[in-house]
């Protein structure tokens, strides 16, 4: 019952207020381009005599109730196209049309183009409610990049973290992913992965995506789980146009790594059925061929000789396909002259298949010495101990794992708008899944050698690329039929799915007064999350053969690897040869419990604001209330390493809790002058602990020895708790242009890190070392964004068609964790996946039937995992990369266009610092990939 209160309390005041009779006559009409193409959306309207202001809605659409009669004046803008005035006379009673046309039909700089982009983008932004930032589409289509994460990187303070070369997940300010909430068409979107909250983008293509707006501050009608920045994507509506469309492309791929092509196709349309119905939609598919070369180290000590090295060393040669299909439908009913009501369906699915071979080198347990200030060699023993007191082991494996991962939405709804009330609601569904089922993760080949005489030269005065050469022993180091099958692992099944329902009511009721309008408004909102993972991994092992039996030919470039593992032929072999094999329970056992677990979590949500509109001053202020009831399941899994047999047992767990949270906030817009727009917000917000840390998974692995480990989530996580602060001015040129400048202050209480604990207790259990996610006490981040924006209209001749974007956003952001779990221990860290300075430029032209932009993004180094100490964290290295995108506009219907894509082959980098110096963790690099396609509309 408690889970509905907060909905029908706020509701109820809203709908007690009691509208005033109808005294006076209103003003409706719509704004378009002058091509009469487009909708404009965000056009500002103003009654210069009253001192009121209304802003267009999707379909370009504006209402101003309860104007006394007689005679205005009213003033409609936009960014990059002329103000026009219209002067009317209001009667006493009924409604007086008011319709604009902006700009020039001779140039439809605001349909097509980078301007029509950069536009759209800059009018949006300018009438939000909040501080925030925008990427719109063109009306044909024309979206920058080749999924949303890639799309958004060019906006201020945005930075896209890369996952084989292509953007994955959006950092907003330099902050971590998982600070960030994601909505599609209104639909909060649940992640499809198994792990973590935030939704990784590259899931959805952007050929069916309309919109994406940044917003970087909340008000109380919206979700209050985000500090990084709400990330809300929108698909098209038939509204937004004035002419049916129809827009095919088609273009292909190449990735010089793979040296084959691979097609890329996409279709929307729009279509007004009738002139009060409409349905759009749109359909994409991508296949992307790429390799990547990678190597990799770990567990990095410092020898008793001054010999710094890595115990394992790890090749690895990466061929992957990704195919990516995304399906919208849109249905959008003008029911009454009042209410529209609306249906939006999405569909999106990812798949990976990735084949992954590796040479491994376990030095570990083999004898060291300095091989000067370079280099080391790890041998298999010493004249003074040739037998198996030391041990080298070199392990040669196949990854062949198929991935799919799909998010699905639907939300019903409307609005209802009359002169002085506005009413809207929803209902939605979204679920979100990825499943591997029948991977083999990996099939491995090994080799020990102890006390043979081999010696193995690993060279790292690369820093990020380690040569190792064999300098003596036994020749079979490189002969594949010396290296024996150890263990296949087979991913039998990993299946992840996220479900949420939602409803949703907002009532608001203006009083129009002198100089403006008072608005309140209430509703509430619920959410019903369900999201489980459930693991099964079989380990088998048993059969005769070796490496020799399914040699591969090598595609690396960093070094010779040696002998690989043919792609194709272990699958075979496995399906063809199934009772060659036996399964490895304890292994099997293990790993099938240890990640599994549930999680259901129900938040009601209910709000109250007041807003005070004027021509020149918009004040939103008021109060959010959430609650959360969590029910989460796991498992406690033991394994006991014995001297005959090793056991495991497991053992359910459940968690239950609640906790509730009230969220004021208030957003200033303050218009200086026609040009000029001051903002500033504060607002409470929070962000609940990531699914998988939640989850009670309590993994505790003893040795014969009695020394145990383990890994453990933590139920008893708080969530982050901050106050935000944000101030900004933004000046507007008279052409295509803008200059803005921010400035963010957020004091957040209990974030959370993964640490490793040593010699501790914990849920009970002794352990030698365990790791742990744990609440911080407390952290502060501020920093600064600067954006330009510029359409060069005024200069002389074909230089008018430049355009300039430019963006730099600086973060200061760190915060205390304990060592070794004790809170009296603090050192000082920059919040995981925060980047210091991130920077975007792009140089750009759109003048006549050419238009082109090159464009570069840098990223700074961040703190990406959390060691034992300060020496032992992983930080990710800065990344630059540079892109170009050429269009011709072979005529009216025709578009020629290529894109080069990261041309400068930028690397993925991550390294510590132990004994002071950088060593690496994981290097990576893609090179580039060029597309070319022809877009035709109808």
């Amino acid at each position: 019952m408690h889970l509905i209160r907060p909905l029908l309390a706020s509701s109820s005041i809203a709908l007690a207020l009691i509208a005033a009779p109808a005294i006076a006559g209103e003003v409706a009409g719509t704004v378009t381009d002058a091509t009469d193409t487009i909708a404009l959306r965000s056009a500002n309207i103003r009654i210069a005599e009253l001192g009121r202001e209304a802003v267009t809605g999707a379909d370009g659409s504006f209402l101003f109730g309860e104007v006394p009669a007689g005679t205005y004046t009213l003033v409609a803008t936009y960014v990059g196209a002329p103000t026009q005035e219209l002067t009317l006379t209001v009667p006493a009673t009924g409604t007086v049309r008011a319709d604009f046309a902006l700009g020039n039909a001779d140039r439809a700089i605001l349909v097509t183009g980078y301007g029509a982009n950069q536009a759209s983008a800059l009018s949006r932004k300018r009438e939000n409610d909040r501080v925030s930032d925008v990427l719109t589409r063109d009306a044909i289509g024309q979206f920058p990049d080749q999924n949303v994460a890639e799309s958004i990187r060019r906006l201020p303070g945005i930075n896209v973290l890369n996952d084989q070369g292509e953007g994955r997940f959006v950092s907003v300010r330099g902050l971590d992913p998982n600070l960030n909430s994601t909505t599609l068409n209104g639909v909060r979107v649940p992640s499809p992965e198994g792990d973590i909250r935030g939704v990784a983008l590259d899931v959805i293509s952007s050929d069916v995506i309309q919109s994406v707006e940044i917003t970087k501050s909340l008000t109380p009608d919206m979700d209050a789980d985000t500090i990084g920045a709400s990330i809300d994507i929108e698909t098209t509506s038939a509204f937004a146009r004035r002419r049916d469309a129809l827009n095919v492309s088609a273009e292909a791929s190449y990735n010089d790594y793979v040296g084959e092509v691979t097609p890329k196709g996409a279709v929307d349309f729009a279509v007004r059925v009738t002139p009060d119905f409409g349905i759009s939609g749109g359909l994409s598919y991508y296949q992307r061929r790429f390799e990547s070369d990678n190597v990799e180290a770990e567990d990095w000590v410092e020898g008793d000789d001054g010999a710094i090295y890595a115990e394992g060393l790890e090749y690895r040669d990466y061929d992957v396909q990704r195919e990516r299909t995304s399906a919208s439908l849109n249905l959008d009913l003008r029911a009454t002259d009042t209410t529209t009501l609306y249906a939006r369906g999405l569909y999106s699915q990812f798949e990976d298949h990735e084949y992954r071979r590796r040479t491994i080198f376990g030095t570990g347990d083999a004898f060291v010495t300095a091989n000067g200030a370079t280099g080391v060699t790890f041998a298999d023993g010493d004249a003074a101990s040739p037998d198996d007191e030391y041990e080298l082991t070199i392990e040669r494996d196949l990854k062949d794992r198929f991935e799919t991962q799909r998010v699905r939405t639907v939300v019903v709804g409307g609005e209802t708008d009359t002169d002085t009330w506005h009413v809207e609601y929803s209902g939605s569904w979204a679920r979100s899944t990825e499943l591997e089922d029948g991977s083999i993760d990996p099939i491995t080949f090994a080799r020990d050698y102890a006390g043979e005489g081999l010696a193995v030269n690993a060279d790292y005065s690369d820093v990020r690329v380690p040569i190792y050469s064999i300098a003596a022993g036994p020749n079979d180091a490189l002969d594949p039929s010396s290296y024996e099958l150890d263990e296949v692992q087979i991913t039998s099944l990993s299946d992840a799915e996220d479900t949420e329902w939602a409803g949703r009511l907002d009532v608001a009721r203006s009083f129009p007064m002198a100089g403006g309008s008072f608005t309140v408004q209430a509703g509430g909102k619920m959410r019903w999350r369900d999201k489980r993972y459930n693991n099964n991994t079989t380990h088998i092992e048993g059969a005769d053969i070796t490496l020799a039996d399914f040699g591969g030919r090598q595609t690396y470039r960093l070094v010779d690897m040696g002998p690989v593992v043919d792609k194709l032929s272990p699958r075979r072999f496995l399906a063809a040869n199934n009772d060659a094999f036996e399964v490895e329970p304890v292994d099997t056992a293990l790993d099938s419990a240890a990640s599994d677990y549930s999680i259901k979590e129900d938040i009601a949500a209910g709000y109250l604001l007041g807003r005070w509109d004027s021509d020149t001053l918009r004040v939103i202020g008021g109060v959010r209330y959430e609650r959360t009831d969590n029910v989460i399941r796991g498992n406690t899994v033991t394994l006991i390493e014995g001297e005959d047999e090793d056991t495991v047992t497991v053992a359910p767990v459940l968690f239950q809790r609640d906790y509730d949270q009230w969220l004021p906030s208030l957003n200033v817009r303050f218009e200086a002058s026609e040009d000029l727009v001051l903002r500033a917000a504060g607002y409470r917000s929070l962000v609940r602990p990531g699914l998988a840390q939640l989850a009670p998974r309590f993994v505790i692995e003893e040795s014969d020895g009695g020394e145990r480990e383990g890994e453990f989530g933590n139920p008893n996580l708080r969530p982050y708790r901050a106050w935000n602060f944000d101030a900004s001015a933004e000046w507007y040129m008279t052409s295509n242009g803008a200059l803005t400048v921010a400035g963010f202050y957020k004091d957040v209480k209990d974030y959370i890190v993964d640490t490793l604990i040593q010699e501790t207790e914990y849920a009970g259990v002794p352990v030698d070392e365990a790791t742990l996610p744990i609440n911080g006490d407390s952290a502060t981040i501020y920093g600064v964004e600067v954006g330009f924006a510029q359409q060069w209209t005024m200069l002389p001749g074909a230089l008018d068609g430049l355009i300039t974007q430019l963006n730099y956003t600086w973060t200061d952001a760190t915060g205390d964790v304990p060592v070794d779990g004790d809170p009296a221990n603090l050192r000082q860290i920059t919040l995981p996946s925060t980047s210091r300075h991130t920077f975007n430029a792009a140089l750009g032209y759109d003048k006549g039937p050419v238009s082109f932009r090159l464009a570069g993004t840098y990223r700074d180094k961040y703190l990406d995992e959390l060691g034992a100490t300060a020496e032992e964290d992983r930080i990710v290295d800065n990344h630059f990369q540079v892109d170009l995108t050429v269009r011709y506009r072979a005529s009216d219907r025709i578009q020629l266009f290529y894109d080069w894509i990261n041309i400068n082959n930028a690397k993925y980098f991550a390294y510590n610092n132990v004994a002071q110096r950088r060593n690496l963790l994981q290097y990576e690099e893609y090179n580039w990939t060029m597309k070319a396609g022809m877009r035709v509309s109808f």
